[in-house]
């Protein structure tokens, strides 16, 4: 039953990427998200990854006052480097049509060390979450986490154009 709960809930945030994330960044001249659709974006993002947390975390009341303070500390670290990471979006946007080897060289580096820092953050974590919660349920959270996270890049990475190599 758990399982099946998490496969729709995922299901859901599938859904809510699919119809929303493509407009986050598409070759330069076409159309754009304005600064204001990529904020409410996010936010509707970070709101419905908060809600599928608490719906698959099975907190006992005096764990959930522990847990949702670092949650929320936790989430706001992950949006600073979500921001770097828009950042970098709208920059590949800018120079796609015009790319140099070294501009390519530039944003692949700066992509990777945004994903180790993801996952550097992710990891931060664990030891502060299992002060608070048990592992396993640690290991829950970390689960929810990462899966929403792979979701997340999967849509980007089908929304971004791949680099035209042919200029």
């Amino acid at each position: 039953m758990q399982k099946k709960r998490v496969v729709a809930v995922l299901t859901v945030v599938g859904a809510l990427l699919l119809f929303s994330v493509p407009m986050f960044a598409q070759a330069a001249g076409s159309n754009t998200a304005s600064e204001t659709d990529i904020k409410l974006l996010r936010e509707d993002i970070r709101s419905e990854r908060k809600r599928l947390v608490a719906a698959n975390m099975p907190l006992t009341d005096t764990e959930a006052t522990k847990f949702w303070p670092i949650y929320d500390q936790y989430a706001a670290e992950v949006s600073k480097l979500g921001d770097t990471r828009v950042a970098l979006i709208k920059e590949y946007a800018q120079s796609y049509d015009t790319m140099t080897d070294a501009q390519a060289n530039d944003l692949m580096s700066r992509s990777a060390a945004i994903d180790q820092q993801f996952s550097a953050l992710l990891l931060k974590y664990v030891p502060i979450f299992e002060r608070v919660i048990s592992a396993k349920k640690t290991a829950k959270w970390y689960q929810i986490d990462r899966r929403l996270d792979l979701l997340i890049n999967l849509e980007l990475a089908a929304s971004i154009p791949m680099v035209d190599a042919s200029k």
